[in-house]
């Protein structure tokens, strides 16, 4: 389906793995791709496809870790198509540690590329897409790692940050025709190895194709999705699961305020019960019981 006809995109991350799928995908449905990756060889590789494919594309391997690389990727786009008008943040790095052993360096390292790399490479995308005039896309990446994950205070925080930044964006920039969303697709990648499900064992989740989020992001980047913006997708395998924005659950109202006793009064017998599931993993809540020092570390 030709539905992106005459539109070009930008791929971050783009030289394997879920991002090379996106690149094959958007070039399929008619798009020009600058496939951007550090590593050239990847980038090359996936570009070679799409040309041999018929379609169009170049290799960028601009770095978004800084404001500079950010920007020229987009002047790359400019030079080489002529506009930018869809953009998927897609780069991203791992760097997994628990809480009390992980580093500076290990927390700014994601931080960097999957926060301020999408940030930077956005704005300097909006911009240019607000003067061309006509609107655009941008599709950043999640992950359902910012409900909780063990060991990953720094891709959690990454990923809750990127959501946030969606739903502003989408706010934001609908006057210019710009439509922000964001998917946490799921498959196996170089960056899913790390990934282990409730025994410890690696999740059967991760053996989905990387390919199979694509098709997603040529919708969310197609006038099709005209009425989209501000909204979050799982996506990866069988599934498109839309990811509800947080939000106030049941709600204590005592007129005059609260006092430390009435808390103690209704607290412990209101709220506990709604206290369900939580974490990448969505194991049962399991500190109704308390939480006590074990003394065993």
């Amino acid at each position: 389906m030709d539905i992106l006809g005459e539109r070009v995109a930008i791929v971050t991350g783009g030289g394997r793995g879920i991002g090379r799928g996106h690149c094959l995908h958007l070039a399929k449905a008619g798009a020009a791709v600058l496939v951007n990756d550090i590593d050239p060889d990847s980038a090359n590789a996936v570009v070679d496809e799409i040309v041999t494919a018929g379609g169009k594309a170049r290799a960028s391997t601009a770095s978004i870790a800084s404001r500079e690389g950010a920007r020229s990727l987009i002047t790359d786009c400019v030079e080489y198509f002529g506009r930018v008008d869809i953009v998927v943040n897609n780069a991203g790095n791992l760097c997994d540690r628990t809480f009390l052993k992980m580093t500076d360096e290990e927390f700014d390292s994601v931080w960097l590329v999957h926060v301020k790399g999408t940030f930077w490479v956005s704005q300097e995308a909006a911009l240019r897409m607000r003067a061309q005039g006509g609107g655009g896309a941008i599709i950043n990446t999640t992950s359902g790692a910012h409900f909780g994950n063990f060991g990953q205070t720094n891709y959690a925080a990454a990923k809750g940050a990127i959501a946030s930044m969606t739903y502003t964006w989408a706010a934001e920039l609908a006057r210019f025709g710009v439509r922000v969303n964001a998917i946490g697709p799921m498959a196996a990648t170089h960056m899913s190895a790390t990934y282990k499900d409730e025994t410890g064992k690696a999740g059967a989740a991760m053996a989905m194709a990387p390919e199979l989020n694509g098709p997603m992001v040529v919708y969310l980047a197609s006038d099709k999705a005209c009425n989209v913006s501000g909204q979050i997708f799982g996506v990866g395998g069988e599934r498109i699961a839309h990811m509800v924005q947080p939000h106030y659950g049941k709600t204590l109202i005592r007129p005059g305020g609260w006092t430390l006793e009435s808390i103690d009064q209704h607290f412990q017998q209101q709220l506990p019960a709604e206290f369900g599931p939580f974490g990448m993993l969505g194991k049962p809540y399991p500190f109704h019981g308390g939480v006590f020092a074990n003394n065993e570390d």
